[in-house]
């Protein structure tokens, strides 16, 4: 394993909530990602989710609180917590999370990446 250069990466694409993965450990995905708005209400059932911001300002709205996130905070979300990620324009996150865990869980909308689809930068 190369050592990874975090910015580089985000350099390499602009779609926004389109996870890319990046490295992988103990069954866990360290994956980025950009946004911009927001994606869907959904939750994971079985897996946590913990989201750490590079770039921007991403708010997890969940249905009894919002958490907003600036460059070097992070949260975790807890599996089964219905959440929906806001962002301001140009965010840069990462997720690190189960490899099994589904984009937007069982809800699946235009923006839902299917986990066979999440691609490795």
């Amino acid at each position: 394993m190369e050592k990874i250069n975090i910015s580089e990466k985000f350099s390499l694409f602009s779609e926004t909530w389109t996870p890319k993965i990046i490295a992988e450990s103990n069954g866990q995905l360290v994956k980025i990602a950009k946004g911009e708005g927001e994606l869907v209400w959904h939750s994971h059932e079985n897996e946590d989710e913990l989201f750490i911001v590079f770039k921007g300002k991403l708010t997890l709205m969940l249905r009894d609180r919002s958490v907003t996130l600036l460059p070097g905070e992070l949260f975790v979300v807890p599996k089964g917590v219905e959440h929906c990620p806001v962002a301001e324009e140009n965010t840069h996150f990462m997720m690190i999370e189960p490899a099994s865990t589904a984009h937007t869980g069982t809800v699946v909308s235009e923006q839902t990446v299917g986990l066979n689809k999440q691609s490795r930068i």
